[in-house]
C-alpha cells in the first residue's frame, strides 16, 4: 500500500516539473530580464547616494551597500566598466 502512494507521489512530482517545464520555457528569458532589472533598480536606489542622487531612504539602505557589494562588482563589470565607476568607493 505504501509502495503504490509512494509510487503515485514520485509520479505527480515529476508531473508537476514537467508541467513547470513546459509552461515556463518559453518565458525563462523574459522572467531572467525582469529579475535582472529589478536588480538593477534596487542596486540603483541602495547606491543613489553613492552617485550623488538625493535618497529619502539612505537611513536604511547605507546598511545594505555591504551586503550588495558582490553583487555591485558583478554589475559594473557587466556594464563593461572594469574598475568601480566611482572614486571614492572602491570594490575591487
Amino acid at each position: 500500500m505504501t509502495t503504490s502512494l509512494q509510487r503515485l507521489k514520485q509520479w505527480q512530482k515529476q508531473m508537476n516539473q514537467q508541467a513547470h517545464n513546459y509552461y515556463h520555457a518559453p518565458y525563462r528569458a523574459t522572467f531572467a530580464r525582469a529579475i535582472r532589472d529589478e536588480e538593477d533598480f534596487f542596486m540603483l536606489l541602495v547606491f543613489s547616494e553613492t552617485m550623488g542622487l538625493p535618497n529619502p531612504v539612505s537611513l536604511y539602505t547605507l546598511e545594505l551597500q555591504a551586503i550588495l557589494l558582490p553583487r555591485f562588482h558583478r554589475w559594473h563589470q557587466r556594464m563593461n566598466m572594469p574598475r568601480s565607476p566611482f572614486d571614492h568607493f572602491r570594490c575591487c
